[in-house]
């Protein structure tokens, strides 16, 4: 390994500018990849998040799991296939359900003192797959929801971090993420509004207030889910979940935020819209 140099050296720039654009090449490769299997729906985009949820639940498995993690994968991993493969057939009921027996399965055979920990890694997980593939279920909604909630997840998290270290200020919670304030919250949390009501207004929606005011929730959704990860990492003394995508660590730092926001949109969609249209609940106000 090269020496990085003194503070301030050019070693000290080379190395953030080297991950910064191992990050660019990785965005420029699962960006274009969601959108595309959003787009094209189906067994498609319900394959590629079963993926990812699979791979979180590998990696909170990883964190809080001991010795035991191999055999919570397996169990865990196994419930999540079936009801992810539920989900996709349009089954939620019954997904969730077997998301409970996962849990339920999983429990006694975690370490005594981490069983909460390693029980959560299921609907941890489960969200990250279930969620999205019921939102773009609607068949006239869903691609818009799905695009609604990227701009929203996306605009938050690039916002946040550029505004937040240009401007700086207070910390946000500092115990937790020492390198977030409230300047990149706030100001993540209003061009995520913008994005939103951009995405509503290409599509044609009316209600751009009420859209407005859930992309606000959705937004601070979304920190809270990055703030309950680095919470999750500094538990377990972890830096990264994994190693498993260049530039940006593993899965769950980069869905973090995406995890309880699309939790919350399907929520809010099936309060709203019921089962059949939960894209429809979600954007039509």
């Amino acid at each position: 390994m090269a020496n990085p140099g003194p503070a301030g050296s050019s070693g000290m720039i080379a190395r953030p500018r080297g991950e910064l654009a191992l990050r660019v090449c990785s965005a420029l490769v699962l960006i274009p990849l969601a959108i595309g299997t959003a787009y094209l729906g189906g067994w498609p985009f319900a394959v590629f998040w079963s993926l990812a949820a699979i791979g979180v639940f590998w990696e909170w498995s990883s964190l809080v799991g001991g010795a035991q993690r191999r055999l919570l994968v397996t169990v865990g991993g196994a419930a999540l296939v079936v009801a992810l493969g539920l989900a996709a057939g349009g089954r939620l009921v019954a997904a969730l359900g077997v998301a409970v027996l996962g849990i339920v399965g999983i429990a006694p055979i975690a370490p005594a003192q981490l069983r909460g920990w390693a029980a959560g890694g299921v609907p941890y997980a489960g969200a990250i797959g279930i969620a999205p593939i019921v939102l773009r279920s609607d068949g006239e909604f869903g691609f818009i929801a799905v695009m609604f909630l990227f701009a929203i997840v996306w605009t938050t998290d690039i916002v946040a971090y550029f505004l937040g270290r240009l401007i700086g200020g207070p910390k946000l919670m500092p115990r937790v993420s020492p390198k977030k304030t409230w300047s990149g919250a706030i100001s993540g949390l209003a061009a995520a509004v913008l994005a939103a009501i951009a995405v509503a207004a290409l599509a044609g929606l009316s209600g751009l207030f009420s859209i407005a005011i859930v992309a606000a929730i959705l937004s601070a959704v979304a920190q809270a889910g990055d703030l309950f990860e680095s919470q999750l990492k500094r538990r377990f003394g972890a830096k990264d979940s994994s190693h498993l995508i260049p530039g940006h660590g593993g899965l769950m730092d980069r869905l973090d935020g995406f995890v309880l926001a699309a939790a919350v949109a399907a929520l809010i969609g099936i309060l709203r819209g019921g089962l059949a249209v939960p894209a429809r609940g979600l954007l039509v106000w």
